[in-house]
C-alpha cells in the first residue's frame, strides 16, 4: 500500500526554494511565526551537497522548523520523515525530526510522542541523516505511535544543545512507508517474499518451507503462479492459494491447517489430482484423520487406483475417514472392462489356485472369473507370472480339470487391490454417481473393518462395492443406497451385483438396495444382515425374481433380520465348496431368518422366498431357525414360500436336525410350512391304521422323522361306539413321500387327534 501512488496523497512538504513562509520557528499552527524574513535563516540557493537548503543559527534551545501544511495521516498508514543535515560553523547541536499532532477539530493531541531519536552532529561538513516514522500502531520501527486521534501532523525538526552553531538542512522527505509493514499488518506471508519465483520449473519448496516457518499462525499466500515443488512441503499454517502447484507423484503437500479438498483443488487447479494428492497426504500425515471433501462434486475421468497415488505405501492398517462429497463419473473408454481369455487347470485338491494359466501376464487382480462349474462372484486374489498361477478369492465347485476361463476387470471409482491390505477405513455421506460408467468400490485383497455408511452408489455399470479377497473381513455397510441402472429389465436378464464379500464377520445393517440382480453375494460366516430392502421386481407378469441375498457358503452360521424382502428370493447354497458333495461337516448349517418382511407380486405361482440350492449330493440342514416372518403374495398366490432348486442336487430329507420354523404368518400363500408341525386328524370311520397326511407343509419337502405328541381332542370310540382309553404307536415315513405319519390302534377306532410331527 502506498496512498501517493493508489490515492494521489500528497506527503512530502514543498522545497525550501518555494518560499520559507510555509516553514514556522513553531508547531507549524496556522498565526505561529515562520522564517521568512528571519535574521537567522537564509535560503542557499547553491550548496555543493544539497544544491538548494536552508541555512538556520540555531538561537533557541530548541530550535525549530515545522511544514505548516497539515500533512495527513491515514488508518493503517506508515510515514519516514527524513532530513539531512550538516554542521557549517559554531557549536555543534543535536538533530531529531519533530512534529506537532492535530485532530479533527485542529487542536493539539496531547500525551503523545512528537520526536524521534536525537543524533549528536561531531564535525563540520559531514552529512547526517536523521528520520522518524510516524503511524497509529505500535509496531517494531515506529518512532511516533499516534493512534487514531490525530488526522494530521505538522513535520520538520528540532536542534537541541548549545546555540550558536550554524547548519544547512536539505529538502525534507515524508514518504509512505506502510508497504515495510505489510508482513506484520496482514494476516499472511506471501511465498514470493522469500524467494518463490512461480514460474513452472524452478523448485519453489524451499520458499515455501521458508514462508510456513516464518507465518508463525499467519496464513502463507500462495501468490499467482504456478509453483513446482521438487520435494514434499508440509505446512504449519494455513494456507491460501492464488497460484497453483505441480510436484512430482510421489511429492507430498500436506496442509495440516486446511487440510480439506476445496484447498487442494485451488491448489493443483485439477479435481482429479487435488483428490489424489489430498489422499496421499492422508495415508502420510499424523495430523489428520479424517479426508473432508467439503459437499464437493468432484468430476473424475478414470479409475483411481489408489495405491499408484500413495507410491511409497503399500498396506495400511489406521484409521482413515473420506466424507461429505461426491463423485461424478464422466469419460468413455477408460471404463470399459478389460477381458481376457485364458486356458487354465484346476484340481480341487489345491481349490483356489489355477494353473498353467495362459497369459497370466494380462490377468488383471480384481477381475471377475467365469467359466464352467465356476460359482457366483469369484474374482482373482492374487497372481505369479513366473509360475502362471492365479489365486481365487474361493474355490470352484465343478472345475476339475483343464478349460478356458474369461477375467473380466471392472473399472471402479476407488481402487483399492494394489494395496496388500487396507483396514479401518471409512468412507461416509460420500455419493458416487457411476452414470452407468464405472463401478463403486474395489477392495484390497486383505484387510479388517472397512466401513462404509450413510452414502450411495448410484447406476453402477457393473459392481458396487466388490472384495476381491479377505479386505471385507468385518466389513461395515451401514444406511447406504445402491441405485441401479437396470430398472427397465427383466429380474432374470439384469447382471448387476450391489455387493460382494469372501471374508466372515460382515453386517449389512439398514440399506436400501433397488433392481440389481442380487443385492448381496455372501461368501463368508457370521454375518449380519438386518434392517435392509432390497427390491428385484419388475413389470413381467408370472415374473421370475432372482436372489436378493446369496448365501455361498453351507455352512453360514449367518442371522437376516428385520429385512424388507420386497420381489427377491434368500438363497442358500454351497457353491464356494471345492467338493460340493457331502463328505462331512455341518453341510446346511446355522441360518437365522427372523422378523422379515416378505413381499411379491406378479410372480409365478412356483415363486420361493427361501430357496436351498445344494450343488452337490448327501447335503441336508443342520441348523435353522425360520420365525416372526411375514410372507405376502399379492396380484396372485403362489405355491408356497420355500423351495429346495434341484438343478445339480436335492437335499437329504432323511437327515436334518435343529430345524424350527414357527410364528410365521402367511397371506395368498397355498401351503404354509411349520416345523414341529401341529396336524389335526379327524377319523370318521373306525379304522386300526390312521394315516395322518402333512399336506407338504413340512418345510422344503421334509419327511415326517419324529412325533413330539399325539393328543387326542374327541373322544376315541371303539367299533361299538364305546369310549375307548387308548394309545397308539406311530409309524413315521409313511406315505410316497415319506411325509406322513400312521397311528396305530389296538382295535379299530374314530375320533380326532392332534399329531405334532417334526422333520428333523
Amino acid at each position: 500500500m502506498n496512498k501517493a501512488i493508489t490515492d494521489g496523497v500528497l506527503f512530502t512538504p514543498p522545497q525550501f526554494e518555494n518560499g520559507l513562509d510555509v516553514w514556522s520557528s513553531e508547531d507549524g499552527t496556522p498565526g505561529s511565526d515562520t522564517y521568512e524574513n528571519a535574521l537567522n535563516a537564509a535560503f542557499v540557493p547553491a550548496d555543493q551537497d544539497f544544491g538548494g537548503c536552508l541555512e538556520l543559527q540555531k538561537t533557541d534551545s530548541v530550535q525549530k522548523l515545522r511544514y505548516m501544511g497539515e500533512t495527513p495521516i491515514l488508518p493503517g498508514c506508515y510515514l519516514r520523515v527524513t532530513a539531512r543535515v550538516k554542521a557549517i560553523s559554531g557549536n555543534l547541536p543535536s538533530v531529531r525530526i519533530a512534529a506537532w499532532a492535530g485532530n479533527g477539530s485542529h487542536a493539539h493531541v496531547s500525551g503523545l510522542t512528537e520526536t524521534g531519536p536525537s543524533v549528536t552532529l561531531s564535525s563540520y561538513g559531514k552529512i547526517v541523516e536523521v528520520s522518524a516514522i510516524v503511524g497509529s500502531g505500535g509496531r517494531d520501527g515506529v518512532d511516533m505511535v499516534w493512534g487514531t486521534a490525530p488526522v494530521y501532523g505538522h513535520f520538520g525538526l528540532d536542534l537541541t544543545g548549545l546555540n550558536g552553531g550554524i547548519i544547512r538542512i536539505d529538502d525534507i522527505e515524508i514518504e509512505d512507508i506502510t508497504h515495510a509493514f505489510h508482513r506484520d499488518m496482514m494476516n499472511w506471508v506471501d511465498v514470493k517474499d522469500f524467494g518463490a519465483v512461480g514460474d513452472g520449473s524452478t523448485d519453489d519448496s524451499a520458499a515455501f518451507i521458508a514462508a510456513d516457518a516464518a507465518a508463525n499462525g499467519r496464513a502463507v499466500l500462495v501468490s499467482e503462479g504456478v509453483h513446482y515443488l521438487g520435494s514434499g512441503v508440509t505446512f504449519d499454517n494455513r494456507v491460501v492459494f492464488e497460484g497453483t502447484v505441480t510436484m512430482e507423484t510421489n511429492g507430498i503437500l500436506s496442509l495440516t491447517k486446511n487440510f480439506d479438498l476445496p484447498s487442494y483443488i485451488d491448489a493443483f487447479g485439477d479435481e482429479e489430482l487435488a483428490f489424489k494428492k489430498a489422499f496421499q497426504s492422508l495415508l502420510n500425515s499424523a495430523d489428520h484423520e479424517s479426508l473432508d471433501l467439503g459437499g464437493r462434486r468432484l468430476t473424475i475421468s478414470a479409475p483411481i487406483d489408489l495405491q499408484s497415488v500413495v507410491p511409497n505405501r503399500t498396506s495400511y492398517a489406521q484409521r482413515r475417514h473420506i466424507h461429505n462429497g461426491q463423485f461424478y463419473v464422466t469419460g468413455d473408454s477408460a471404463w470399459d472392462p478389460d477381458v481376457v481369455t485364458s486356458q487354465a487347470t484346476y484340481s480341487a485338491s489345491d481349490g483356489r489356485t489355477l494353473r498353467n494359466v495362459a497369459n497370466v501376464a494380462n490377468i488383471q487382480v480384481g477381475s471377475l472369473v467365469t467359466g464352467n462349474g465356476v460359482g457366483r462372484e469369484i474374482y482373482v486374489h492374487s497372481k505369479n507370472t513366473a509360475t502362471q498361477e492365479v489365486v481365487l478369492t474361493q474355490p470352484l465347485y465343478d472345475a476339475e480339470g483343464t478349460q478356458n476361463y474369461t477375467f473380466t476387470r471392472f473399472k471402479y471409482i476407488l481402487d483399492f487391490s494394489g494395496f496388500s491390505k487396507i483396514s479401518q477405513f471409512q468412507i461416509s455421506n460420500v455419493e458416487f454417481l457411476c452414470n452407468e460408467l464405472a463401478s463403486g468400490i474395489l477392495l484390497s485383497p486383505s484387510g479388517v473393518v472397512f466401513h462404509l455408511r450413510d452414502s450411495f452408489i448410484t447406476r453402477p455399470r457393473d459392481r458396487g462395492i466388490t472384495s476381491p479377497g479377505e479386505g471385507c473381513q468385518g466389513m461395515l455397510i451401514d444406511r447406504c443406497q445402491f441405485l441401479t441402472r437396470e430398472g427397465g429389465e427383466r429380474a432374470q436378464d439384469r447382471v448387476t451385483v450391489a455387493i460382494n464379500t469372501n471374508a466372515n464377520d460382515v453386517k449389512l445393517r439398514n440399506n436400501r438396495a433397488s433392481q440389481f440382480r442380487h443385492f448381496a453375494v455372501i461368501g463368508g460366516t457370521n454375518s449380519t444382515i438386518t434392517g435392509n430392502h432390497f427390491f428385484q421386481g419388475d413389470g413381467q407378469a408370472d415374473g421370475v425374481r432372482t436372489a436378493g441375498i446369496v448365501l455361498a457358503q453351507g455352512y453360514t452360521s449367518t442371522t437376516i433380520d428385520g429385512n424388507y424382502v420386497d420381489n427377491a428370493t434368500i438363497e442358500w447354497t454351497n457353491e464356494y465348496d471345492s467338493e460340493p458333495e457331502f463328505t462331512g461337516g455341518f453341510s446346511f448349517g446355522a441360518l437365522s431368518i427372523t422378523d422379515n418382511v416378505f413381499l411379491s407380486g406378479d410372480v409365478a405361482p412356483w415363486f420361493a422366498y427361501l430357496v436351498i440350492k445344494p450343488y452337490g449330493q448327501g447335503h441336508f440342514i443342520t441348523g435353522m431357525n425360520v420365525t416372526g416372518n411375514k410372507f405376502r403374495s399379492i396380484n396372485g398366490t403362489i405355491d408356497r414360500v420355500d423351495r429346495v432348486d434341484t438343478s445339480f442336487a436335492g437335499l437329504d430329507m432323511g437327515r436334518g436336525k435343529n430345524v424350527f420354523v414357527s410364528g410365521n404368518t402367511f397371506h395368498n400363500v397355498t401351503t404354509p410350512i411349520y416345523n414341529p408341525l401341529q396336524i389335526t386328524h379327524e377319523q370318521n370311520t373306525a379304522s386300526n391304521t390312521w394315516i395322518v397326511k402333512s399336506e407338504g407343509q413340512l418345510p422344503f419337502g421334509g419327511r415326517s422323522r419324529g412325533v413330539d405328541a399325539v393328543v387326542a381332542t374327541k373322544a376315541l370310540r371303539n367299533g361299538s361306539n364305546q369310549i375307548t382309553f387308548a394309545t397308539p404307536y406311530v409309524g413315521l415315513l409313511s406315505g410316497s413321500g415319506q411325509d406322513e405319519v400312521t397311528l396305530h390302534w389296538e382295535t379299530a377306532m374314530t375320533g380326532d387327534v392332534t399329531v405334532t410331527v417334526r422333520m428333523d
